[in-house]
């Protein structure tokens, strides 16, 4: 499978403080691959480092063939890299469909092709009913579904989803993994940040885990959640006595 993201021997560091340590990964062209890790493990750094927010201390990025290591992100989401985030940043004052086409306006400039591709993408994201409700009206899981609605407007290669799942009731994530499955049979590729392991564990083609900054375990789902470190750097070293 040919590698639309690899990260390669990237190191971060905040002062004396290393966020991120030679880490390399990569992402096929059509895959979900879910990046997990306990708190503070470095997976919201790496991503930022992805989406261009910040560039790295040491080592590269590429992606599409490209070394992207330092363009900045408004020309990486040029590219094809779209990105949610953790803490939801809709515009609160502004019309779901209007949020949604500040999306659109990357790719389509003229004010009307980026209305009808908000609207398409408000339909294909369930969210159409909705389209002229003010952001500030929806509740917390529709609001997660924005944040993925403008991110699919960019029109990306590759869809960055940080933690769109937690927070949810168990229905409202299970219509978050079947969006995030009809993203993938879209054409999209998805990395995705989350925490909680029985949700996204039966989504991914693959995990990686990542603890104090660095890659610890990846794998299929069911190999990595049997695996001695991963139980501890999740439960503790006792946990992972003979699984």
């Amino acid at each position: 499978m040919t590698a639309l993201l690899e990260t390669r021997g990237v190191w971060q560091r905040f002062g004396g403080l290393v966020a991120n340590s030679d880490v390399s990964i990569s992402v096929g062209r059509g895959e979900i691959v879910g990046l997990i890790g306990p708190n503070g493990a470095g997976k919201s750094t790496l991503f930022n480092l992805i989406a261009g927010v910040l560039p790295p201390t040491q080592g590269s990025i590429w992606f599409d063939g490209e070394d992207v290591t330092h363009m900045p992100a408004a020309e990486r989401c040029q590219r094809g890299v779209g990105r949610t985030f953790q803490v939801v940043k809709s515009f609160e004052t502004m019309t779901v469909v209007d949020n949604v086409i500040v999306g659109a306006l990357v790719r389509n400039t003229v004010m009307r092709e980026a209305r009808r591709k908000a609207h398409q993408v408000l339909e294909f994201t369930g969210l159409a009913a909705r389209a002229d409700v003010l952001a500030s009206d929806l509740v917390p899981a529709e609001k997660r579904r924005l944040e993925v609605a403008r991110a699919l407007a960019t029109e990306p290669k590759l869809l960055l989803l940080d933690e769109v799942l937690t927070g949810l009731t168990p229905t409202e994530a299970q219509t978050g993994v079947a969006l995030v499955r009809k993203v993938r049979d879209a054409g999209i590729t998805v990395l995705m940040v989350e925490h909680v392991m029985e949700i996204v564990m039966p989504l991914v083609d693959r995990a990686i885990v990542l603890d104090l900054g660095k890659v610890l375990v990846e794998g299929k789902p069911a190999d990595v959640v049997r695996d001695p470190k991963v139980i501890s750097a999740y439960l503790g070293d006792r946990h992972a006595v003979g699984a």
